[in-house]
């Protein structure tokens, strides 16, 4: 089998920590390789006529913050490689996404800059690694602790399901959740449930009341069974749609306290 590939975004941000050490725990269970991508943007200049311009350059920053990972990598029991590439967050990272099969970023963060949240939905779009998403003051990813699976009948849902298969077959309990309702012609829970079976993973199901708010109902579920982490799939309508009207996915990304594993 081979290694599996995780990318992990380095930036000196509020979310840093958090993205290291889950990056940290996804590699060694997964007895992977830990890519750590240093993106620095681009030198900005702001000149408004009225002042001497502003300028933004990262670069100094960024060294010393190399310098600091890089000796935390040196102690820590993984395989790791860097690379340090300048511009569009986003951009950089889907590059470099191509052979990576876990992404590791933040949901969102309270500082304006970076715009995780932005990021992260860019990311999701146009990459079929797993993403794991996680809130800034995360600690790390509990592959032992009990897991929801949002379930909303959709092929996204199923892929992440997929692509989730190896931390669920550590998971301590494996529920799948389904808010409601399924439209017309979706998969049922049923065929989540039989689909890890065949990993040999045991899952029971939990029907959801229709609400409108479904992020809401999978928050409150993650609660009552104390999940680790959420995996689910992501925006299942056109990403046109999902910037005007919102989503499930959308809603998660800003509201859930615990970490996402999502995919498109």
């Amino acid at each position: 089998m081979p290694v599996k590939q995780v990318l992990l975004l380095v930036h000196q941000d509020a979310g840093q920590e958090a993205r290291l050490q889950t990056a940290l725990d996804l590699t060694r269970v997964l007895s992977g390789h830990l890519h750590c991508l240093d993106v620095t943007p681009e030198i900005q200049i702001f000149d408004t006529g009225l002042a001497p311009p502003v300028i933004l350059d990262e670069t100094d920053r960024e060294e010393a913050n190399k310098a600091l990972v890089q000796r935390r990598l040196s102690e820590e029991n993984v395989s790791w490689s860097w690379a340090d590439v300048q511009g569009d967050f986003a951009v950089c990272l889907l590059e470099a996404a191509r052979t990576a099969e876990v992404i590791v970023l933040n949901r969102k963060l309270h500082a304006a800059t970076p715009n995780m949240a932005k990021i992260a939905s860019r990311v999701l779009v146009h990459t079929e690694a797993l993403v794991v998403l996680v809130g800034d003051q995360a600690r790390g990813l509990d592959v032992a602790a009990p897991v929801l699976i949002a379930w909303d009948g959709s092929e996204n849902a199923l892929h992440a399901l997929d692509r989730a298969v190896p931390l669920l077959a550590l998971a301590g309990t494996v529920r799948i959740f389904q808010a409601g309702s399924l439209p017309k012609g979706a998969l049922p829970a049923t065929e989540a449930v039989q689909h890890l079976a065949d990993h040999g993973i045991a899952a029971e199901i939990e029907i959801g009341p229709d609400s409108d708010d479904p992020a809401f109902d999978i928050c409150a579920a993650a609660k009552r069974m104390k999940a680790g982490y959420c995996v689910m799939g992501a925006f299942g309508h056109s990403r046109l749609r999902e910037a005007l009207l919102g989503g499930v996915s959308r809603r998660m990304l800003d509201v859930a306290n615990i970490p996402l594993l999502m995919t498109h």
